[in-house]
């Protein structure tokens, strides 16, 4: 009977469906792997039919398999409605782990952290640095609660099944040189040496596609996930980039910034389960870093303008 089916073992099945593998599922939730099969193993003895067939030195699920991981998924979804729906009529301390980009982690985050101490206080904040395609699929896995992530036009992030979004606005997107360089626009900077994030990047495919339209292959000759190093790196008068305005807040770097014609820009928003979209703590931060945005776009556009 479906009651008798442990909620644990059923989450290591969805996890497993998530992760591919079991090593990764027990690196994860902080498990050994022989803990993981050894709790999936009684999960099918629960169930009273194979979940799991060999694939090489992996795993994989059966048909059988695959339905019970989706119905654990929906299982741990209403688990968390009702733990949102208890804290409505009985609040108590309650932790929300949020990842956040770089420019998020710096710009947004310490003041949603001060609101959110100001006016929840029973609430903790726990934070992680990831990029969005890490964070987004942690979400989807349960082990993140909020997930503040950005996507580029013409570049939309997948909707993964039981996410939702809420959109914080548009971060503009300046080209960026040093404060004494004669570039002024970007067909000026077809010369010059790039900075750019990471291979694989939503950041670094757009970059890419805007000097291309302009006419010209960059020359890419940096490479840096860190937004704060591309800043200095330019302010050097080494190196030009694409920078977003969040990663100006509170930077005072001996800069330009040269707007585009096309008012290029990325969206930023926030992801998270539709499970918990009434619960109190997860609502309460979520408001917290709409708000913190709202005014470091209002910090940014002042400073834009004193930048240009």
């Amino acid at each position: 009977m479906i009651g008798t089916w442990s909620s644990h073992r059923l989450r290591l099945l969805r996890e497993l469906q998530l992760r591919g593998t079991i090593a990764a599922v027990a690196s994860a939730l902080n498990y050994s792997a022989s803990t993981v099969s050894q709790q999936l193993a009684k999960l099918e003895s629960e169930i009273g039919t194979p979940l799991l067939r060999a694939d090489g030195r992996r795993v994989r699920l059966t048909p059988a398999g695959e339905t019970v991981a989706a119905h654990a998924a929906r299982v741990l979804a209403l688990e968390e409605e009702a733990r949102g729906a208890l804290e409505l009529t009985a609040p108590g301390p309650s932790t929300v782990r949020v990842a956040a980009m770089q420019t998020a982690a710096m710009a947004l985050v310490p003041p949603a952290l001060a609101r959110i101490e100001a006016e929840h206080p029973h609430v903790r904040v726990e934070m992680v640095l990831l990029p969005p395609e890490q964070g987004l699929f942690e979400l989807e896995a349960g082990s993140l609660d909020v997930v503040v992530a950005e996507q580029y036009v013409g570049r939309t992030r997948p909707h993964r099944p039981g996410l939702e979004r809420t959109l914080l606005g548009r971060d503009p997107i300046d080209l960026v040189v040093a404060q004494d360089s004669a570039i002024r626009s970007l067909a000026d900077a077809r010369e010059s040496a790039w900075v750019v994030e990471p291979e694989g990047t939503q950041a670094r495919a757009w970059v890419l596609e805007q000097c291309r339209a302009a006419g010209f292959e960059p020359d890419v000759r940096f490479e840096a996930a860190d937004l704060v190093a591309h800043v200095r790196l330019i302010a050097s008068g080494r190196a030009v980039g694409f920078v977003p305005g969040l990663a100006f807040d509170g930077d005072d770097a001996p800069v330009r910034r040269i707007s585009l014609p096309s008012a290029a820009h990325r969206e930023v928003f926030l992801a998270f389960r539709s499970s918990s979209r009434e619960v109190p703590a997860v609502t309460a931060v979520r408001g917290a870093l709409a708000a913190a945005f709202a005014d470091a776009r209002h910090r940014d556009d002042e400073a834009a303008d004193g930048a240009r």
